[in-house]
């Protein structure tokens, strides 16, 4: 009939989409998709581009990608390590996802609060949020340790001046589709080298701050310490660093898996390789230990209920049910 409205059509998406109906949703989405395959695409032909200017070649010659480490530097990546990536990825899974829950969370079916103190209540969201943040805490502070006390530190911490243009350099050989040569169980490429350093020693402490800014622990009858960072700042903060997260993860998975699936899991979950960049590409160890730590996770995260949480979250305090 002409003039009748698709009831599908016109549903609406929450407040913050009020204006936009599902098929103006799939218009967007299929503009944007459009639009980033292009802007690919057109990133890919001008790196290319680039590089067949001699000057560029020249500069790529000069700056492969990677410098050569302080001569104290370690190689290999040690089991500690390898152990501490899986449980530092499994509890970043839970934390962003009980992140986005909080945020959308109206109505808890469940409160926690501290023995002694039971009109403090939080809900049993918010206090899972916070007791996976205290263990990535922890979890990151001895990885910090040890990364120092075993000289790891310096394949993640810039130690020349020459990281920038070699970073450079990756980029562009990234962007080209013709993939820098490297060997991440001797060195990590600078590009590397500058994302990881950034991820533990900016974002990671951003992180731990705004969201004990945020946190139930924080003194908010404090009104000196208050002044410091409004809780406005550090959630817009928090939100910000959560998303250069999962920008991160996102990348890390992509490349890891385009650039020697195998090689790279080895390192990485299996903690083997050699300064031979051929071997152990075609050894599944580290794949099956990356396929068992997906399965951890996803079980967590389905395990992650109000009925299996409430019996853990009363060994620390008091749990109601609405």
């Amino acid at each position: 009939m002409r003039g009748a409205k698709d009831p599908v059509a016109e549903r609406r998406h929450g407040p913050a989409a009020a204006r936009f109906t599902v098929r103006q949703w799939v218009g967007v989405i299929a503009v944007g998709a459009i639009v980033l395959v292009v802007g690919a695409a057109t990133a890919v032909i001008a790196a290319r581009w680039m590089l067949s200017v001699e000057a560029v070649r020249d500069f790529v010659t000069r700056y492969p990608g990677v410098y050569e480490l302080p001569a104290s530097a370690p190689v290999g990546v040690p089991a500690w390590l390898a152990w501490q990536h899986f449980f530092n990825a499994f509890l970043m899974v839970l934390i962003v996802r009980t992140g986005l829950q909080v945020r959308r969370e109206k109505r808890p079916s469940a409160f926690w609060s501290p023995r002694g103190a039971r009109k403090r209540k939080t809900s049993l969201t918010i206090w899972f949020h916070q007791a996976l943040d205290v263990l990535w805490v922890v979890n990151g502070l001895v990885f910090v340790i040890l990364l120092f006390a075993t000289g790891q530190w310096t394949r993640i911490v810039p130690t020349s001046a020459e990281v920038l243009p070699n970073a450079a350099s990756a980029a562009l050989q990234y962007v080209s589709l013709d993939w820098p040569t490297e060997n991440g169980w001797v060195a990590y490429n600078s590009l590397q080298q500058l994302a990881y350093f950034s991820v533990v020693f900016v974002a990671s402490p951003l992180a731990v701050l705004s969201g004990a800014r945020l946190s139930t622990a924080w003194p908010r009858g404090e009104r000196r310490i208050n002044r410091l960072i409004s809780i406005d700042v550090a959630r817009r903060i928090h939100v910000r660093v959560m998303v250069f997260f999962v920008a991160f993860i996102t990348a890390h998975v992509t490349l890891v898996l385009a650039t020697g699936a195998l090689r790279n899991l080895n390192h990485m979950f299996a903690a083997r390789g050699s300064v031979d960049p051929g071997a152990y590409a075609d050894d599944p160890t580290g794949f099956w230990l990356f396929v068992a730590s997906i399965t951890v996770t996803a079980v967590a995260v389905f395990a992650a209920r109000p009925a299996v949480l409430a019996p853990i979250a009363r060994l620390f305090g008091t749990v109601t049910v609405r």
